[in-house]
């Protein structure tokens, strides 16, 4: 709706302005707003439509309530050396007599027909070091809401500590300022007037970042001059003409459209600074969560190169039982030895003593030792990933957020840290390396049965190798082709080579099924690992990257706002 006693670019300007606050509004509020800026931005909306607010802070008996009966010309309200305004009194134009109205907690509403009331309201606050803290609040979470802060000091005690710290609130919320120096009749001469001027103003440039106009008056003078019906001293006509004359129309203005603007970019920018500290503990998270994932692939990647070297060593035992088969043929296939050929039983012993050996055991201690490692590698993977997890549970930007926080991005990244950090706790804490070792032998003692390398509960490897020798030492072979004559040395050198041939043959088939077999094993093992260390660390990712992809939204959206606030501050300034 447009306003009638606005100009036609002041009305577009208004437009724009509410449109833009009312962004600011609901993109903080589908991220995440305290529920007091959310009261100061829409409070902002609603004083687009309110009269000129005119605020008056600073200490209490600093003369805030005098300052107000000078300019009202009758102590209307009351004076003294204590805190006396106790709440926020709001005057508006209206009758006298009316009684006082009171709005919200802390608020009271008066009514008083001084002509300059009708274009503003005047705003007496509590002092800004009231003995009551809750006055003092009452005063801060007024100050956003002001168009324009007449601040007033004493000349008796200029700029003190509480008003330096109130200084910079209105300075962070980027509200124009008057200072006012009361009581400058004290000062006894020009001297020592501009002194306590040239004090003030330094001080409140170098908090501002601009330089204020400052007044020095003496409202107990203007008081005694306008009960007596005086005019009023030069210093405080100065004073009034400000407020009276050159706070226009226009002037006044320009200060409404631009005092919710510079409240939505103080709301807008401390939401940016923590959607700032926010970020920068998300990309910690992401270079912790890299550091995980590169692990947990450094972890297959180191499992598969170790793996291969656990195969080389069953590979060099089955080699080295090739070299002792193959040496054993060259001894005992021979035209000497040719009648000891026919007592099986006596070669088969030899053949178990000299080539078997202890090479079944020697499989079994190695398929036993890559058991062992491959529990252990599992049991240490959990430990290095309760440590990477751990360093992100206690953070300083957690620290801040509220203990009993429920919901929110605080409150869910410590839980989800929290529920990880006890899981992978409970799991280095009860890793059962006894257990998870013979759950391991069990699944490869199954893989190797499926493969046809063992027998009913054991590796059973010397039945297995002795498959070899039904078709290299029958002596009935060996008589068929005539044990004496020349006929023994065509055999022979034939069943040698064939047994040889055998051999390898039934090596070259163990090999491949003893590989296939804890290759099988393997890979179910490392999947199965994987899948554990990745669930444990699935919701926190998840969370994180989630959180992070929003956030970078977020941040774009509001730096785009900041920037539709600039531009509508400038054009109000052109105004």
């Amino acid at each position: 709706m447009l306003n009638p006693v606005l100009t036609e670019a002041q009305n577009t300007l208004l437009k724009d302005e509410r449109r833009v606050i009312q962004e600011v509004l609901t993109t903080l509020l589908e991220w995440e707003m305290p529920e007091q800026d959310k009261k100061i931005l829409q409070q902002s909306l609603i004083q687009l439509d309110e009269l000129f607010l005119l605020v008056i802070v600073g200490e209490f008996n600093a003369g805030k309530s005098s300052f107000l009966n000078a300019l009202l010309g009758e102590r209307f309200l009351a004076e003294g050396v204590t805190p006396t305004t106790a709440q926020i009194h709001i005057l508006k134009y209206g009758e006298r007599e009316r009684e006082p109205q009171v709005e919200g907690q802390g608020v009271l509403v008066r009514t008083y027909p001084a002509e300059f009331l009708r274009n503003m309201a005047m705003v007496d606050t509590p002092g800004t070091n009231a003995v009551l803290r809750e006055h003092e609040q009452i005063s801060r979470d007024f100050v956003p809401r002001a168009d324009l802060i007449l601040f007033i000091t004493s000349a008796d005690r200029p700029f003190s500590e509480s008003e330096r710290a109130f200084m910079e609130l209105i300075r962070n919320w980027g509200k124009k300022v008057v200072i006012v120096l009361n009581k400058a009749d004290l000062l006894d001469t020009d001297m020592e007037r501009n002194t306590v001027v040239d004090f003030v103003r330094n001080n409140a440039s170098r908090l501002l970042g601009v330089t204020p106009e400052i007044f020095p008056v003496s409202a107990k003078q203007a008081m005694k001059a306008k009960l007596g019906n005086e005019e009023s001293p030069a210093d405080f006509s100065a004073m009034e003409t400000y407020l009276i004359s050159t706070l226009n129309d226009s002037g006044r203005v320009r200060l409404k459209l631009d005092s919710p603007l510079g409240v939505s970019q103080k709301v807008l920018d401390d939401a940016r600074q923590r959607a700032s500290a926010r970020n920068a503990l998300l990309s910690d998270d992401l270079t912790t969560l890299g550091q995980v994932e590169k692990q947990l692939t450094l972890y297959r990647t180191n499992l598969n190169e170790e793996f291969r070297n656990y195969l080389l060593r069953l590979d060099a035992i089955l080699n080295q039982m090739q070299r002792r088969g193959e040496d054993f043929f060259e001894a005992t296939f021979r035209v000497s030895r040719i009648f000891d050929l026919m007592n099986t039983n006596a070669i088969k012993a030899e053949f178990e003593r000299a080539v078997i050996g202890d090479t079944p055991q020697q499989i079994e201690k190695q398929v036993q030792d890559m058991i062992d490692w491959m529990v252990e590698r599992e049991a240490r993977q959990w430990r290095t990933l309760a440590k990477q997890l751990g360093s992100r549970h206690k953070t300083e930007y957690l620290a801040d957020a509220a203990e009993d926080a429920v919901g929110g991005f605080e409150y869910n990244r410590r839980t989800l840290l929290q529920t990880i950090g006890r899981s992978t706790a409970d799991v280095v804490a009860n890793y059962d390396a006894a257990a998870e070792a013979q759950e391991l032998s069990q699944n490869v003692q199954s893989a190797l049965t499926q493969f046809g390398v063992v027998e009913a509960g054991a590796l059973g490897l010397a039945g297995l190798l002795w498959l070899v020798l039904p078709a290299t030492l029958d002596p009935t072979g060996l008589l068929a082709a005539g044990v004496v004559g020349a006929a023994g040395f065509l055999v022979l050198p034939m069943r040698k080579s064939e047994a040889k041939r055998k051999l390898r043959q039934k090596l070259d088939l163990l090999r491949e099924k003893l590989h296939n077999a804890l290759n099988e094993t393997f890979d179910v093992e490392v999947e199965r690992t994987g899948k554990r260390l990745n669930e444990a660390v699935a919701p926190y990712a998840d969370f994180v990257r989630t959180e992070h992809t929003r956030l970078e939204q977020v941040q774009t959206k509001m730096a785009t706002l900041h920037e539709q606030i600039q531009l509508l501050r400038n054009r109000i300034s052109e105004l």
